[in-house]
């Protein structure tokens, strides 16, 4: 171990104290140019919820329907009742804030400006997961939870469909709604990687309906440029036990660890 990763490492050991804890349940890796598999492992066929790895496609939805203009444009202010987990959702919020932020009553905006009918056919047409927007039965919620642990599942494989298709061109929307899209989507260096991608967190449902708190899943996916090369990747991991933080930022740190080293095992 070079001794310039230690002190990452303690730092990664402190905030996230219960990494081991998560399983990872699939990491998938693909040549965005050709649709190459380079790396699957574990399920990666399986669907669950994309929880807020679901603001990629939906901001190419909002782009594409005009509802969204551009990285500043529209401003939508907080109001009393929205969701609240924290004071970056309490701010006047524009789309590359909510993207950063993750903020989910930006999220519900956009869908209520959408429809239930147009989220369905956008989702149907770019294979994305079961495009079933119906939300919790009864709950009557679709337009404020459907990606949330609720009625809208994908697999990890159907993630990197979708974003191969992002990347390429292949969406059947307006070729500005994939550029703006890209320009809020945040990015990172992992060695001479820049890594862009989106978290999710959320937790499975007991029989009753409740959350399996103690189950936490968390996504990070995204695409990883270097030079003229873009793979395009899909994390997932599961909580074994109840922890401290979000699952998905989990799954961001020990993704952008591991990469410098995974990367340079794939194939070219």
């Amino acid at each position: 171990m070079k001794l310039a990763l230690l002190p990452a490492l303690i730092l990664f050991a402190f905030v996230f104290p219960h990494a081991a804890s998560a399983r990872t349940v699939c990491t998938i890796v693909a040549d965005a140019r050709t649709g190459t598999i380079l790396l699957e492992e574990g399920d990666c066929q399986s669907r669950v919820t994309p929880a807020s790895t679901f603001k990629i496609p939906l901001a190419v939805m909002g782009y594409d329907a005009r509802f969204l203009r551009d990285p500043q444009t529209p401003v939508l202010p907080f109001k009393a009742g929205y969701p609240n987990w924290g004071a970056n959702w309490e701010q006047p919020t524009d789309p590359q804030a909510w993207m950063k932020h993750s903020v989910v009553w930006y999220s519900q905006e956009i869908a209520r400006d959408l429809g239930v009918e147009r989220l369905t056919s956008y989702a149907a047409r770019f294979g994305y997961g079961n495009a079933d927007f119906a939300g919790d039965p009864g709950k009557n919620n679709a337009l404020e939870r459907a990606w949330i642990s609720s009625s809208l599942r994908i697999s990890p494989v159907e993630q990197v469909g979708f974003l191969r298709n992002l990347l390429t061109g292949n969406l059947p929307v307006e070729r500005r709604a994939v550029e703006q899209t890209l320009r809020i989507v945040e990015s990172a260096r992992a060695g001479d990687w820049t890594v862009a991608g989106k978290t999710g967190s959320a937790y499975p449902r007991n029989a009753d309906g409740s959350f399996n708190r103690a189950r936490g899943w968390g996504w990070f996916v995204g695409w990883a440029t270097r030079g003229d090369r873009t793979l395009v990747f899909a994390r997932l991991n599961q909580d074994e036990q109840r922890q401290t933080g979000p699952g998905g930022l989990r799954a961001r740190a020990m993704f952008l660890d591991e990469w410098p080293a995974l990367s340079e095992k794939l194939p070219e």
